[in-house]
């Protein structure tokens, strides 16, 4: 019988990019896999998906944190619908596992798939879980978790610590920079893109222009401030490589030098999995502000330094980016302190949980398939 497996979330690459990379992992174990993603058209699945080659059912969804009005009313419209759709394509589909990877999306479906009893496996992110995730926990079979921090929030039975599912590109140990005349700098927004640090990347281009020349710049703006942002480096004369999205994410962590970024769980799995110099500015209106408990999480650690976006200024980047340059000593003892929270197997932790949840739903359905061929009845 071919296993399917069902993988529901999405909205950002923080929730997205996790299930790619436990997509990949379950078609690497077993090519026959079936494989199908569950997202909104509005969310980044339905852009990102078709590249990696999965198929995406879409549903009708919305989130409810920070939303009032008429918005806060359209979301809550779209739950029972969502639950009917999800209800009625699961019964079509009989997957033998469903994955919440996280965001709105994922709750209509693992409620659907707890009512027609297929088991469920739910992977949460961040120190501080979403909303969605926190009731989840209470019917999923399983709860993976990326920190620590997080079990208190679900029942102890069902969790375990797996770390941040990450592409197998990133897991094979720490990561030199490539050899280069130039000092890389590698700067994330998010996959939308960040403002405040964008331009405070421009900004601080006036204040190191003394160095501009021993640098390289790796950009990823988002769509609305990347044709400012490539014109504003080109008229500074500084060397930079500005793009919207940045898709071979493994090959320009393996180039960066120092990583300023967001502090998203999935950027935080890949930097340690790297090994590599941050400097993280926590995205200030993240629900329950976890993406700054994530942060502090490595600056803890001696791991990464951290700003709030607040404080984000030409003068403070610039000075992160000429520390970095000035004191190798000290970049290489945060490398090496980032390098040792790598979660390296997380994906392959979580591969084995699917594995048996499948496992089990494959011996649960035998068992009721012989029960009910005795009352000649039909199957699911």
């Amino acid at each position: 019988m071919q296993k399917r497996v069902v993988i529901a979330g999405g909205g950002t690459g923080g929730h997205l990019f996790p299930g790619i990379a436990l997509a990949r992992a379950l078609k690497k174990h077993d090519q026959e896999m079936d494989i199908t993603f569950v997202g909104t058209q509005q969310g980044i699945e339905s852009r990102v998906l078709p590249k990696e080659g999965f198929p995406l059912k879409t549903i009708q969804s919305g989130g409810l944190i920070g939303k009032k009005g008429l918005n806060r009313f359209l979301s809550l419209a779209k739950i029972p619908l969502g639950v009917f759709q999800s209800l009625a394509w699961l019964i079509q589909k009989k997957p033998g596992l469903v994955v919440g990877v996280g965001g709105y999306v994922s709750g209509p479906v693992v409620l659907s798939a707890w009512i027609l009893r297929i088991p469920v496996l739910i992977h949460e992110q961040n120190s501080i879980p979403g909303t969605t995730n926190k009731m989840l926990g209470k019917i999923a079979h399983n709860i993976a978790i990326s920190f620590k921090e997080s079990a208190k929030y679900f029942p102890r039975s069902k969790v375990v610590e797996t770390g941040n599912l990450i592409r197998e590109e990133l897991c094979g140990g720490k990561t030199e920079a490539a050899q280069s005349e130039k000092f890389n700098v590698l700067v994330l927004g998010g996959s939308q893109g960040a403002h405040s640090i964008n331009a405070g990347m421009v900004e601080a281009m006036d204040t190191i222009s003394n160095r501009k020349n021993q640098l390289h710049i790796i950009h990823q703006t988002g769509v609305k401030d990347c044709d400012w942002v490539t014109q504003q480096y080109a008229q500074k004369g500084v060397s930079a490589d500005v793009r919207a999205f940045i898709d071979d994410m493994a090959e320009q962590y393996r180039s960066a030098d120092l990583i300023i970024c967001r502090a998203g769980a999935t950027t935080l799995a890949e930097i340690t999995a790297c090994g590599k110099m941050a400097v993280l500015i926590p995205y200030p209106h993240a629900t329950h502000n976890h993406q700054e408990h994530n942060a502090r999480v490595l600056e803890s650690a001696e791991a990464a330094e951290m700003i709030l976006d607040k404080d984000v200024s030409g003068d403070r980047l610039a000075q992160f980016i000429t520390d970095a340059m000035e004191q190798p000593d000290k970049r290489r003892a945060m490398e090496n302190n980032c390098y040792a929270l790598g979660k390296r197997d997380a994906t392959q932790k979580a591969l084995r949980l699917c594995l048996d949840l499948l496992e089990k739903s494959g011996g649960r359905r035998a068992e009721n398939g012989s029960r009910d061929g005795e009352k000649g009845l039909s199957c699911f």
